[in-house]
């Protein structure tokens, strides 16, 4: 056997046995990130600068409020994942004492890997929590069929649509979920159709007593608001997308860095000036 074979078989051997993932460590960043990631968005929730928390009908959101709130989810995303790809790194065991591509590709590979984990982490809580609200809050099956997914964004709308001082009938709930579904079409690129429009225009009459000509008129602006209202919510939901995707994208960049800078602190190649202290402090004479 040649020397070149047994080197080649050597460097094989050692590329084998080098570990390129360490889920202890990865395992233990996911879940430091994903808890610092809960917290951070339990304050916004208090704040109201958490996604679930700007406006439940997203009626009083204001734009500025809709970026304010993107900007609160990019700084989540960017502290949970730096301390999630930092960990992941600096907790691995340590494998070169020099600072190499090979090494740094690790690193941010861990890093990466536990910036995925914490993400599956935050959005299975984050699942869990929604089943929760709606197991809390779903009508029983009996009355199910009396209510539309479009009340909730139009629910002051169908107020001031059926608003009556006469003794209204004992159950007005199929009515209004008639009425939600008819002003959701209200802002489609045919708008609403004129037979939905009489309709309604007689539902809400012989709901309200009122005459037929004033009907139609709180049809008409009750249209009009409903049709400023989804085109807000729309707007919103667009740009909270779009910032929940850019905060996701930039968190997995942000992982990569504290990875390659926590793998440096750990091999004693870089400064880290929290480590160092500690060192120092475990080192300082007693007494």
């Amino acid at each position: 056997m040649s020397d070149t074979t047994i080197i080649e078989d050597a460097i094989i051997a050692d590329a084998g046995a080098r570990r390129y993932l360490h889920f202890g460590s990865i395992i233990g960043g996911a879940l430091a990130g994903a808890a610092v990631g809960t917290v951070l968005n339990g304050f916004g929730l208090a704040i109201g600068l958490a996604v679930s928390s700007t406006s439940p009908t997203w009626r009083d959101t204001s734009m500025a409020l809709v970026l304010l709130t993107g900007l609160f989810l990019l700084f989540t995303s960017v502290v949970s994942s730096g301390l999630a790809g930092y960990i992941a790194a600096r907790a691995a065991p340590p494998e070169a004492m020099e600072a190499t591509d090979e090494g740094e590709f690790r690193d941010g590979a861990n890093g990466l890997v536990a910036w995925a984990l914490a993400f599956l982490v935050a959005a299975l809580l984050a699942y869990g929590a929604t089943l929760l609200g709606t197991h809390v809050t779903t009508t029983p099956a009996t009355t199910a069929p009396n209510t539309s997914a479009g009340e909730n964004l139009l629910a002051f709308d169908l107020d001031r649509l059926f608003r009556s001082d006469t003794q209204p009938e004992a159950n007005i709930a199929y009515d209004r979920a008639q009425a939600a579904r008819i002003l959701l079409t209200a802002n489609g690129h045919t708008g609403m159709a004129a037979p939905d429009h009489d309709y309604l225009t007689r539902l809400v009459a012989r709901r309200t007593g009122l005459s037929a000509a004033d009907a139609g008129r709180r049809v008409d602006d009750v249209v009009a608001s409903a049709k400023d209202n989804i085109a807000r919510a729309r707007r919103s939901a667009v740009i909270l997308a779009f910032m929940a995707a850019a905060a996701a994208l930039i968190g997995a960049a942000v992982a990569w860095s504290a990875a390659v800078a926590g793998g440096r602190h750990r091999e004693g190649l870089g400064t880290s000036h929290l480590w160092k202290w500690d060192r120092r402090v475990g080192a300082a004479p007693l007494g």
